[in-house]
């Protein structure tokens, strides 16, 4: 018996955001897909996500929420609702997940930099530029957008710290090669994004360390540096097979990769940085990058930071997971961009699952029920002609075949052609990496078997069973065996769905597999239909629509932190009275502890007179002296002095103050820098 075919995939590891949307299942659900599909193959798959998680923002993040690094990433990956919950919501079959955080991966990339420094291509300078936090990332000034980041189009800030660097220019020419005289990279467009905005300008060495944070993993060798997140992350496609550590042993079987699968934002990371990695340490280089296109959101990428994130917890709840998975795969080619609206989602869910597929189970179920008790007589399944005929069909160099004649067996011809020649075309697009061209010819044969079925007149049929008795099994076996083909195919798109079509269908275990669906005339001429569930309700649009914005805004709400504030005063203030406050706009000077107070700040500002004005102000526990100076606040300045520790208060600064989870909240009121000092608020 010949060893099954290796087919290692990956997704990127995703950095753990806080707040997953259904942006981020995309990727992993596309690589499911073909995972799934390769399995149905008969490969031997090992497909790997995880997260990446060090790095600045990291850090920066888990100081805010008072933990520690770990304890902020453990969270959001291990937590509820976190990434493993979210991949086990869209039924992610992966074999294994890797965070950067594990043991074996950190004394791995210890051991990667080390044998890179050793060979030379590592080196210590300076890092001077520009450094994009969010994303991690090191550009020039020539790089930028706008004096932006290219990539999430968000400020970027100057960088200088000491730093080792890889000598990235060393493999330019190699990568240039790559990209330019294979098919590395798919699809071809990004070869020449890469090429003309990275390459060709001068592939500069790469920062490859950092000193001015401690969340990553440390160079072992030159303390005070942590290993630049890249690195770090790009190497987890050979950590998680076992190079360089214990844990796993199964790098020479599964390496190099069949693919990356990444969005297009990465995709330089994928197809310069990484293969110039490997390259240095004389690794194979993987045999594909893919980088798809993103879901956008009223024209712009899904972003946690602009906002419009969709929950796909709420679609999921709402619509099931295979409706969902489905819609991912079957609305937007897979290389470009897409514009997801739940109005979309819901017509694609009512067109091509409620009218198509599960208006074909449902009609063909219930009328093999109703006209033959459940189950089909002997004799009534595919005759060696019709089979002769798929088999044609199924012919690489086939056009497809129908039959000639004039009869009604004409119909059963087209449908046979079409579903004889579905695997084969289904398989060229699976391989190419467009799932959305295997969905259409899958559902080219649901709408002509749906069209069968109005062309036969089953109802017309049954009226005289005497005489179109056979006709008419004939004809719901057709159907059944249409619908037996696809729902194999359908099966990496919506595995559970169609776990429960096959039983609905009678479909045994022998007839569910790769090799049958090339073969019309697997399914038993006495399957037992099961009048089933619908698999597939059709969905109120308008009714859905209000449904999904209460859950979204209920989701938002409860989101919010439990705050408290104190109850409004019952007691009113004239108006003449109020008027003798004088409010006014300040400028912070200088802001330094008041000595032996854990509370007072004195603050030295600026109130349009000429004169500097002091206040003291108990907010010590809330900001660091260092945070206002240069801040635009607002002050009552007429209030008369008051001594506090020795010192003289020349008014008071006005502030917000509310309780969240049981710990009271000061904000000090700031107002637009623009405003000038002294002005009068009214």
């Amino acid at each position: 018996m010949s060893e099954k075919p290796k087919f290692y995939l990956t997704t990127p590891i995703y950095y753990p955001s806080d707040k997953l949307h259904i942006g981020h299942a995309y990727c992993t659900v596309a690589t499911d897909t073909i995972a799934r599909y390769k399995r149905l193959l008969g490969c031997d798959v090992m497909f790997l996500t995880g997260t990446d998680e060090h790095g600045q923002k990291i850090e920066d993040k888990a100081k805010e929420a008072g933990v520690t690094p770990k304890e902020f990433v453990d969270n959001i990956v291990e937590g509820p609702r976190g990434v493993k919950d979210l991949w086990k919501l869209m039924n992610i079959s992966n074999d294994r997940f890797i965070r950067t955080t594990d043991d074996y991966h950190i004394s791995a990339i210890q051991k990667i930099f080390k044998q890179m420094y050793d060979k030379g291509d590592i080196y210590k300078g300076v890092y001077k530029g520009k450094y994009c936090k969010p994303c991690e990332s090191f550009w020039t000034e020539s790089q930028l957008k706008d004096g932006c980041c290219p990539d999430c189009g968000r400020p970027v800030q100057d960088a200088e710290e000491e730093a080792y660097f890889f000598r990235l220019s060393k493999y330019a020419g190699r990568i240039q090669d790559l990209l330019e005289n294979t098919d590395f990279l798919e699809p071809r467009s990004r070869v020449n994004e890469m090429v003309n905005n990275f390459i060709k300008p001068g592939l500069e060495d790469l920062c490859v360390s950092r000193t001015s944070f401690t969340w990553g993993i440390p160079v072992d060798f030159d303390p005070g540096h942590v290993v630049y997140v890249w690195i770090d992350a790009l190497s987890n496609y050979i950590t998680a097979l076992g190079y360089d550590n214990d844990r796993y042993h199964d790098f020479e079987k599964y390496w190099p990769a069949d693919v990356h699968i990444v969005g297009k934002e990465i995709v330089r990371f994928h197809s310069i940085i990484w293969p110039a990695m490997l390259m240095s340490l004389d690794l194979p280089l993987p045999k594909k990058v893919y980088g798809h296109g993103w879901l956008l959101l009223d024209g712009g990428k899904m972003s946690k930071s602009k906002g419009n994130v969709v929950d796909p917890y709420i679609l999921a709840e709402k619509f099931g997971v295979d409706a969902l998975r489905f819609f991912l795969m079957r609305t937007f080619p897979f290389g470009s961009d897409g514009n997801f609206s739940n109005e979309l989602l819901i017509q694609t869910i009512n067109t091509d699952l409620a009218n198509d597929l599960g208006n074909l189970v449902s009609r063909t179920t219930a009328m093999v029920g109703k006209y033959f008790g459940g189950a089909l007589p002997a004799g009534c399944g595919a005759a060696e002609d019709e089979k002769k005929l798929a088999a044609s069909c199924a012919a690489p160099e086939c056009v497809a075949v129908i039959s000639a004649s004039d009869g009604p067996e004409k119909f059963d011809g087209e449908l046979i052609a079409l579903a004889g020649a579905l695997r084969n075309k289904y398989q060229e697009d699976m391989d190419a990496f467009a799932p959305h061209k295997a969905l259409e010819e899958v559902f080219a044969v649901i709408q002509r078997a749906n069209k069968y079925i109005d062309e036969n007149a089953p109802w017309a049929l049954a009226k005289d069973m005497q005489a179109n008795g056979p006709r008419l099994a004939h004809v719901m076996y057709n159907l059944l065996e249409a619908t037996r083909i696809c729902g194999i195919l359908l099966t990496p798109f919506m595995p559970e769905s169609m776990d429960k079509l096959f039983v609905q269908i009678g479909a045994g275990a022998d007839c569910r597999t790769w090799e049958s669906a090339g073969v019309w005339g697997s399914l038993s001429d006495t399957a037992a239909v099961t009048k089933g569930e619908n698999l597939f309700p059709r969905v109120d649009l308008d009714k859905a629509l209000a449904q999904l914005e209460a859950a979204e805004e209920a989701a938002r709400k409860a989101a919010l932190p439990a705050v408290e504030v104190e109850p409004q005063l019952e007691e009113t203030v004239d108006f003449d009275t109020f008027c003798k406050s004088d409010f006014r706009v300040v400028k912070v000077k200088d802001c330094v502890p008041v000595k032996k107070s854990n509370k007072l700040l004195r603050f030295t500002l600026d109130d349009g007179t000429g004169t500097d004005r002091q206040i003291l102000s108990g907010i010590a526990m809330y900001y660091k002296p260092e945070e206002l100076i240069g801040k635009t606040l607002v002050a009552i300045v007429n209030l008369p002095p008051r001594k506090m520790m020795g010192l003289e208060s020349n008014g008071m600064l006005i502030s917000a103050v509310h309780t969240e989870h049981g710990e009271e909240k000061l904000h000090l009121i700031m107002v637009d820098d623009a405003i000038p000092a002294g002005a009068k608020l009214c």
